[in-house]
């Protein structure tokens, strides 16, 4: 059980800095401007940290092979969680930068928002190696998810850090987050089958 935690907490570890690098230079090439400031990474990495660490209070269930670690699949397996969370964010910002044709600071707070919301829809979908639903998550983790998302939604909306996001984009960027997180889902679970991610 304990195996188990720690594969998820590694395979969120790889998915996150695999979407966070990318992203900033993606960002980079679409506006010619860094998309994050030090200060919204630090936030990032304090909210995303609090999610992380209560991985570690997960329900899990037994492995069904025997355990091993294979860190080649497993690598895989984050960068592949991390692309498809790197394709999600860049669509957000894409939109948000060509349709509705943010200025460069407002587009540096839907980029943390975007970033925080999909470390949430990936999370949950690296926790349970079968569906989403197949499992209750702890009620550290659901917590934390709550924390977590008002933390960032309450900063971007009231504007405090950086620049104020108006409270439907954020609930766009929200709900756009949850479909991400079952889109996600369908392909994870033949990918970690594949991969021996059990």
């Amino acid at each position: 059980m304990t195996f188990q935690r720690i594969l998820t907490y590694t395979l969120n570890s790889v998915t996150k800095k695999t979407v966070q690098v990318l992203f900033l230079a993606v960002g980079l090439v679409m506006t010619g401007h860094a998309i994050l400031t030090p200060m919204l990474m630090v936030i990032i990495m304090l909210t995303g940290d609090l999610l992380g660490m209560s991985l570690t209070t997960d329900n899990v269930r037994p492995s069904p092979i025997p355990n091993a670690w294979r860190i080649g699949e497993l690598t895989l397996a984050g960068v592949f969680m991390g692309t498809s969370e790197l394709v999600f964010c860049t669509a957000v910002f894409a939109i948000a930068k060509f349709r509705l044709g943010l200025g460069i600071e407002t587009l540096r707070t839907l980029a943390f928002v975007a970033i925080v919301f999909g470390n949430q829809a990936t999370t949950y979908a690296n926790r349970e190696r079968q569906r989403l639903w197949s499992s209750c998550p702890s009620r550290w983790l659901i917590g934390s998810s709550v924390v977590d998302l008002l933390i960032a939604s309450t900063l971007a909306t009231c504007g405090i850090a950086m620049t104020p996001l108006p409270i439907l984009v954020v609930g766009g960027i929200l709900v756009a987050a949850a479909v991400f997180a079952f889109l996600l889902d369908v392909t994870k679970v033949s990918m970690f089958k594949r991969l021996g991610i059990a």
